[in-house]
């Protein structure tokens, strides 16, 4: 069953078109991959699907609610972790938690445990009382995650989650990704510039570029569908766009770093986007 589609989405700034009357659906329980160069329309269809942007024409539901007509709904079924940086340096993991427990409305008695729960499950329980500019990149990804999860979402967006991380922690995010999907059935949406990491964990994908969708298959589907032997999810990404994919990772090279390189990768990274 689908619990997000979108029907001739389009969204417009002035005479520029960055999305272009986009059809997706998303299953229930998947992971959905959304691929595509620098300006491509990744990060503009992502708000607009987190009622952040309204769309100029077209139309978007998540769990049967629309975007634009119901955005009280739809926010109550989703959780969103952007490219920048969404967590206080000068507070603690804990004490980011709870700003945002309270902005949630969750009932004070029950905010403290289910903060607690959460920063278990994603594994910072252990430096939950430590500021958040000594956390390492992988560390504060977590925590913007956890954030996202508060409410318990049906549908959480990823938009870049490992950008600038090195790749332990580029590994443990995969797995706590993997994690959601298997153990609380939550379906997750993201973009991504890294070939592998669509590879590894997207059920589907879908190419975008210059705001249309010019592909959408299984990772296995859209290497098979190009006439190339052997071919990759790279060879297909430069099939569709044109581009090369060692042009468009914005600090691919980096290690995870402490708050200020990881806001600044992010920072690049958005700006690029």
């Amino acid at each position: 069953m689908s619990i997000l589609t979108t029907h001739q989405l389009t969204r417009r700034f002035g005479s520029f078109t960055a999305v272009d009357q986009l059809a997706l659906s998303v299953e229930a329980g998947e992971i959905f991959g959304l691929l595509g160069p620098n300006g491509a329309g990744k990060s503009t269809t992502i708000k607009v699907l987190t009622t952040l942007l309204p769309p100029t024409s077209g139309n978007a539901r998540i769990g049967g609610y629309d975007v634009q007509r119901q955005p009280t709904l739809v926010q109550r079924l989703i959780g969103y972790v952007p490219q920048a940086l969404s967590a206080d340096s000068t507070l603690s993991g804990f004490e980011n938690m709870l700003l945002l427990s309270k902005f949630y409305d969750l009932p004070r008695r029950q905010r403290r445990p289910r903060i607690e729960d959460i920063l278990r499950y994603v594994g910072l329980e252990s430096v939950a009382d430590k500021l958040v500019r000594t956390y390492s990149g992988g560390m504060i990804r977590r925590l913007e995650i956890a954030q996202a999860l508060l409410h318990a979402p049906k549908v959480l967006f990823l938009d870049e989650p490992t950008v600038g991380l090195d790749p332990v922690a580029r590994k443990a995010m995969w797995e706590l990704i993997l994690q959601l999907r298997q153990e609380r059935g939550t379906t997750i949406f993201l973009t991504t510039h890294f070939m592998d990491e669509a590879d590894s964990l997207c059920d589907r994908i879908a190419i975008m570029h210059q705001g249309q969708v010019v592909a959408q298959d299984t990772p296995q589907g859209l290497k098979a569908g190009i006439p190339q032997t052997h071919a990759t999810l790279d060879d297909v990404f430069i099939h569709y766009t044109g581009n090369d994919l060692n042009e468009v990772v914005p600090g691919s090279g980096t290690p995870g770093g402490n708050y200020r390189d990881t806001s600044a990768t992010r920072h690049t990274a958005q700006r690029l986007g």
